[in-house]
């Protein structure tokens, strides 16, 4: 898993603020970025438990991107596929 600070703008609404004495309407809002690698078996728990825990019913809740790796490589073993995930 990794842990990230992005800046980012979905559905919400845009935040306004006054910048030298001018309205302006700022774009990206501050998110983390959650990268989660798991085996098959475990790719509906996890997303069951991602929406359980971030679900507030507010637009904002994020979204859950489900793509194949293609390979992963284990570096400090050589393990490969599903075995590196762990």
């Amino acid at each position: 898993m990794t842990v990230t600070s992005v800046l980012g703008q979905g559905r919400q609404k845009r935040l306004t603020e006054i910048y030298r004495g001018a309205k302006e309407a700022g774009g990206l809002l501050t998110k983390v970025r959650l990268d989660i690698a798991v085996n098959q078996d475990f790719v509906e728990p996890a997303i069951k438990a991602i929406t359980k825990g971030a679900h507030t019913g507010d637009v904002g809740d994020g979204k859950i991107f489900v793509v194949d790796l293609a390979e992963c490589v284990r570096i400090s073993s050589a393990e490969r596929g599903s075995a590196a995930i762990g």
